[in-house]
């Protein structure tokens, strides 16, 4: 019993002799944890405006505000002359996360790919890009994977670290957009008048001047059965869907004035021939 006294005694004293340290750490720690709360506050305001993902703009305040207050904890640690212990923790949590990592291998990958890939300037959300066979629009940059939606709706989930290793195309990083539509006429056909005629349905129904981008047209084979060409133009669009629409209507157009002017754009055909004894001969021609 009196050892028990004694050693109770002695914790007194000992408290006794630390209060002044224990509220020097008691401040400290208060301090720490309203400056964790005010960065955290201020980080995800400061990088609010280049970060658009709420996911990665939180896991960025967060860390900058675990960074205070385990700041504020380790001074108020060694104002309380736990240093031995300190140092102790600090070893059982550096083996610790070596583990956790190797075990994590593959998800802090993709973490750390987000990150990076949300500070990009050239991808950002709305962007229309193409990426490991994918196209489509940025919905999400996550922590952990990259939402696309296709012009099918269908929506693409794919790894941050894919998209960080992969090169991809940013269509929306430009503000003009090639088109190119390949065709054949006859060979019997001016080739002159099938020219002027496509520039000139292509300037009517796209504005080249706007654009300041001319038609370019270009004869390009002698074909089994028509003499091909391949015409380039430029549309005002950041989207890929748009190029489509306007390949569409290059298309229909195109074709209305060949029907108007006369002009054949050959198909294959195949021709069937029964003889006498009833054998069968195939002649393939194009029209």
């Amino acid at each position: 019993m009196n050892k028990i006294i004694e050693k109770l005694e002695l914790w007194k004293d000992v408290f006794l002799q630390n209060i002044p340290n224990l509220a020097i750490a008691m401040v400290v720690l208060a301090i720490s944890y309203f400056a964790s709360r005010g960065i955290s506050s201020f980080v995800n305001k400061t990088i609010g405006s280049r970060i658009r993902q709420k996911s990665v703009r939180d896991l960025v305040s967060r860390f900058s505000s675990a960074t205070i207050f385990l700041a504020g904890l380790y001074i108020a640690m060694t104002v309380m002359k736990f240093d031995g212990t300190l140092k102790t923790i600090i070893s059982a949590a550096g083996v610790s996360g070596i583990v956790i990592g190797l075990a994590l291998q593959g998800t802090l990958s993709n973490t750390i790919s987000g990150i990076v890939l949300s500070f990009r300037k050239n991808l950002n959300i709305g962007n229309w890009v193409e990426s490991t066979g994918y196209s489509g629009e940025v919905i999400d940059i996550n922590l952990n994977y990259f939402v696309i939606k296709e012009a099918d709706n269908n929506m693409v989930v794919i790894p941050n670290k894919t998209i960080l290793e992969s090169p991809f195309k940013n269509y929306s990083l430009t503000t003009k957009m090639r088109v190119a539509i390949e065709c054949g006429v006859e060979y019997g056909v001016d080739l002159e008048k099938v020219e002027k005629l496509t520039k000139d349905t292509i300037t009517e129904n796209f504005n080249q001047k706007k654009i300041e981008k001319d038609v370019e047209f270009y004869y390009t084979e002698f074909g089994d059965s028509s003499i091909n060409f391949l015409c380039r133009f430029w549309i005002d669009s950041e989207n890929a869907l748009e190029k489509l629409k306007a390949k569409s209507k290059a298309i229909i157009e195109i074709k209305k004035v060949f029907d108007a002017e006369g002009i054949n754009i050959p198909f294959p055909m195949r021709t069937l021939e029964f003889a006498a004894n009833n054998s069968l001969n195939i002649k393939k021609e194009a029209c």
